[in-house]
């Protein structure tokens, strides 16, 4: 979260991060999983939030610039309204009454005052509060004080109340703590902010240096948004699959694949926006705000609009990816193809359309390519929006692009009928470890075995199928041609021959098409994580069988 955060991290490394602070009381059991459902968030909230530029360097004139910049911007008429004062706002004591105060120099006029200040202009108010002893800056030694949340959670849901606040952001930034302790934790704010009768937006962040819990848990029955990546900086790529900092493809690769959790009311936040702060060229800050739009996360600004330049006002009021954003059947798009470069996402929305985005990762301009039928239009003859530009077009089916490196074509679709996209991209889970087919260490050389592993979602567990064809890493599942029982099962160029096309049978195996005896098998039906994947005579048993997930 936290530039304090990163220079800790860089001059003392993790590892010593790792050994402070511990959740305090008891753990309250969580109550059964369902959708929170406190009328707000019905659309990825818009907005603003201090922390990507200013840290703890905050006031209340800064505040009052930025907000008045948001509306002469005419960013608040798009629909950026929330307006979030991220840490180190608060004075480091409680008072007597253990209440917590804003800072009396940063903001002498108290936050009861900010928040009428950002209502007068048609603005809402979101503060930042941590669920343990100490916010982030605290935790870091960069603010003084212990006034996190803990043991305060209804008394400080009272006071946001009366102060106006309609947004926190609550922060567990800490080592410490399993996932029930964070279901618990997070779960008593939440009741505590309905039991104000005031309507709030609830945004949690699981992740700062934890467990990743964020990929790991649908938390729409805890909050409204839900971070699921460790902290974002402004570069592309960190070379991270969820760990600190998080550069926008590697985001990507973690949130793309939990579509399935976004609904009006609850959506997977990928954290704020960088564009405007360097670090990119123009392309990839289109892609970042597109590629956001698609994914249904909320928009939260995060660099200095008192001084935006025309570029980045053009990335953050495009009309069309907004619309697409804040789409009212609030649906995150889903992933029709990846191999590896070449990246599909379509957005259903709620007038029939399609969004599609067309996405590069690779470092060279590449024809990006998919089909109208592929993302969920039926019909003869469609008419395609492109979001940067504006330009109209038709087609029959086809839905095509040159797309530069790093860059995101985006098309609305209209005309015809509309189904569900389909996505053609999962993990294979063995039914009897529990586990996912996983490529050995990421290694992409012809030759490299397969194996199984915990599942998650970083792109040596994504499979995409393509006919009988199914990749991994832009690399075929492939039987070697001598293939017997105990040969492992590997990646190999895609050559479209018959040992590399697989067929997924009722019984839940998967069989090669050239040597149709044999069957995916996790060896001698181990559970542990690094038993190869070999191939072996189809017997059904557990071992065998997979899902797709």
């Amino acid at each position: 979260m936290l530039r304090a955060k990163r220079w800790l991290m860089a001059v003392l490394g993790v590892s010593a991060v790792m050994l402070a602070t511990s959740v305090a009381d008891a753990v309250i059991a969580p109550r059964p999983a369902q959708a929170l459902n406190n009328g707000v968030a019905r659309t990825p909230p818009m907005g603003w939030n201090t922390w990507n530029t200013f840290g703890c360097n905050i006031n209340e004139t800064l505040i009052h610039q930025m907000a008045d910049a948001i509306v002469n911007n005419g960013l608040r008429d798009l629909g950026y309204r929330y307006v979030v004062v991220d840490d180190c706002w608060f004075n480091p004591d409680r008072d007597a009454q253990g209440n917590l105060q804003a800072h009396p120099q940063r903001f002498p006029s108290g936050m009861k005052a900010l928040g009428d200040y950002l209502h007068s202009r048609g603005l809402l108010f979101g503060i930042y509060q941590a669920p343990l002893e100490q916010t982030c800056a605290q935790y870091f030694d960069a603010f003084p004080g212990s006034t996190g949340s803990l043991g305060h959670e209804y008394q400080d849901a009272r006071q946001f109340a009366a102060w106006g606040v309609d947004y926190l952001k609550y922060d567990w930034c800490s080592p410490t703590g399993t996932m029930d302790d964070q279901v618990a934790r997070f779960g008593i704010m939440r009741d505590a902010l309905a039991a104000t009768g005031r309507p709030i937006v609830y945004s949690i962040n699981p992740n700062s240096i934890h467990d990743k819990t964020g990929p790991r848990r649908n938390w729409s029955d805890v909050a409204n948004l839900w971070r699921t990546t460790e902290d974002i900086t402004n570069a592309w790529n960190t070379g991270q699959t969820n760990g600190y900092p998080m550069g926008i493809q590697n985001i990507v690769d973690v949130n793309v694949p939990l579509a399935g959790y976004a609904a009006p009311g609850g959506f997977n936040d990928p954290d704020m926006l960088e564009v405007g702060n360097g670090g990119m060229n123009d392309t990839e800050m289109r892609s970042h705000f597109a590629l956001w739009a698609m994914m249904a996360a909320p928009l939260m600004m995060g660099n200095d609009l008192r001084s935006a330049s025309a570029a980045t006002l053009t990335i953050l009021k495009n009309h069309h990816l907004v619309a697409i954003n804040q789409d009212s059947l609030g649906l995150q798009g889903v992933q029709v193809s990846h191999d590896g470069t070449r990246r599909i996402l379509a957005k259903r929305l709620a007038d029939g359309d399609v969004a599609v985005a067309l996405f590069n990762q690779g470092g060279t301009t590449t024809t990006v390519s998919t089909t109208a039928a592929a993302i969920g239009k039926t019909g003869s003859s469609f008419a395609l929006r492109e979001a940067w530009t504006n330009v109209t077009s038709t087609t029959t089916g086809t839905i095509s692009a040159s797309v530069p490196a790093h860059g995101t074509v985006v098309y609305r679709v209209s005309g015809g009928g509309t189904t569900n996209p389909t996505p053609t991209t999962f993990r294979l889970r063995s039914e009897s470890a529990g586990r996912c087919l996983d490529l050995d260490n990421s290694n992409t050389a012809n030759g490299t075995g397969t194996l199984i592993w915990d599942c998650h979602h970083n792109p040596n567990q994504q499979v995409s199928q393509n006919g009988q064809t199914l990749r991994i890493l832009g690399k075929c599942l492939d039987a070697p041609t001598s293939a017997g029982n105990g040969t492992r099962v590997q990646i190999w160029d895609c050559n479209g021959g018959t040992n590399q096309q697989w067929t997924f049978n009722g019984n839940g195996t998967v069989s090669n098409v050239r040597f149709p005896s044999l069957c995916v098998d996790v060896d001698n039906g181990g559970t542990a994580n690094g038993t190869p994947v070999i191939l072996w005579s189809c017997h059904g048993n557990t071992n065998q069988r997979w899902s797709r997930v």
